[in-house]
């Protein structure tokens, strides 16, 4: 089994790193080459803005490229309690905006010709217990009604064309939703930045920013740069920035590891056996799990196994243990089915899990996506160009604060609590 991430592995690495030292002028450094800092990074060079991306490691090396490769519409909560958190307008804003961003990206896909295999293959939650079947019948009804007709309500008996285990009870299908191969997009949007103009360094983490004038001053071990707008998107990887300059990130962002596995490629007759539906899953646990078929038909099988803030082989060969077993529990006829691929990555959390796009302390930002990055960061992207071009009305959480996170400098030290709270919410639920 190999302990790397299987987007990673079968996609070909961005080929045009910026070579030489880091030094000049820029109008916008981009710290971070991932979905919301390349498609900033593309839509500003596209527009003419001159702009570097600064990458403390390579291209899609963290969350998007460590991802289950889901593109899924809807959020991390309820409708109804996003209702009732943010209102009516707001919560209906914040919905959109994940529909469009899926809708975005199928367009840049298109436009910047990404081989990424993109297809709308629907969503389906699925309820794990027969006590959850009312609540996510509710939460249809509403999201059906009130912003999403193209969803429907599957009964135990309507999912045996989809999913073949005995473990759920019922399900929501959301047609809308998406799933693409991670590492060709992200490599694809690097390439498609560099191709309009902007300027990428790899192995070039961000070790210090002071004022410089109007601007701001970068340091990296390569050398410093010069730019007058600064965008950090950095999301579950803030906290392993250097403190000077993403302090306020750490105190609000909680690092979560997130962890996957992948299997062998799987014969016809074994997926008419798992998950002929071929849609992405995803379960109705607190401590759930996702997953999908990947497009040379491994079963990509993720979810939050320990609550760890860490993700190194030590920790994912643990990890990824769990999820062995909750993929046999789930499965059994793949209890003989060889594991291929055994990765983790940080998931942005905040504490209400709802993203945050705005600008503190001197710099735009987009993050804290809570598990939804991968559907919601190409529009954030788009969000923080326009804000660095002066453009301020396209921004969905424009206006939602974001409190630090008590007792929280960056190390979660409360992660086993948070883990045995929701472990505890899941058997008694």
């Amino acid at each position: 089994m190999q302990y790397q991430s299987y987007w990673h592995a079968t996609s070909t690495p961005f080929a045009a790193p910026q070579a030489g030292p880091v030094e000049g002028k820029v109008d916008v450094v981009v710290i971070g080459a991932g979905f919301t800092g390349l498609n900033a990074a593309r839509k500003l060079a596209r527009e003419g803005v001159s702009v570097a991306v600064l990458e403390a490691r390579h291209v899609g090396f963290g969350g998007s490229g460590r991802n289950g490769g889901h593109l899924n519409n809807g959020m991390a909560h309820g409708y109804g309690e996003a209702k009732a958190h943010l209102g009516a307008d707001r919560a209906k804003m914040l919905w959109q905006a994940y529909d469009r961003s899926i809708d975005m990206i199928e367009d840049v896909i298109s436009e910047e010709g990404i081989d990424c295999d993109f297809r709308r293959s629907g969503k389906l939650k699925l309820a794990s217990k027969a006590s959850h079947v009312a609540g996510l019948r509710a939460n249809f009804e509403t999201i059906h009604r009130e912003v999403d007709p193209d969803t429907r309500f599957l009964e135990k008996h309507e999912l045996t064309g989809e999913i073949n285990s005995d473990q759920f009870h019922g399900g929501m299908l959301y047609g809308k939703s998406a799933m693409m191969h991670m590492g060709r997009y992200v490599n694809g949007l690097a390439e498609a930045a560099h191709r309009h103009g902007a300027r990428i360094w790899e192995e070039a983490p961000v070790t210090g920013r002071t004022r410089d004038g109007t601007g701001w001053k970068i340091d990296t071990p390569k050398g410093t740069i010069r730019a007058e707008r600064v965008i950090a998107a950095t999301n579950g990887y803030s906290n392993s920035v250097e403190k000077a300059p993403l302090d306020f990130f750490r105190k609000r962002i909680i690092s979560v590891g997130s962890f996957i596995v992948a299997t062998r490629p799987l014969s016809d007759a074994e997926i008419a056996a798992t998950l002929p539906g071929d849609r992405t899953y995803v379960t109705s646990l607190n401590i759930g799990n996702y997953f999908r078929l990947s497009p040379d038909k491994r079963l990509i099988f993720g979810g939050r196994a320990r609550f760890s803030a860490t993700s190194d082989q030590s920790s994912d060969a643990k990890s990824g243990k769990v999820l062995r077993a909750a993929l046999t529990q789930m499965f059994p006829q793949m209890a003989e089915v060889d594991l291929d691929y055994c990765w983790g990555g940080m998931v942005g959390m905040t504490k209400d899990r709802y993203p945050r796009a705005g600008e503190a302390d001197g710099m735009l930002y987009g993050m804290g996506y809570s598990g939804h990055g991968a559907q919601m960061s190409t529009l954030m992207g788009q969000v923080l160009a326009d804000m660095a071009m002066g453009r301020t009305d396209t921004n969905p959480l424009d206006g939602l604060s974001w409190p630090k996170v008590p007792l929280h400098s960056g190390k979660p030290w409360f992660l086993p609590l948070v883990g045995m709270y929701f472990g505890l919410k899941d058997r008694i639920s």
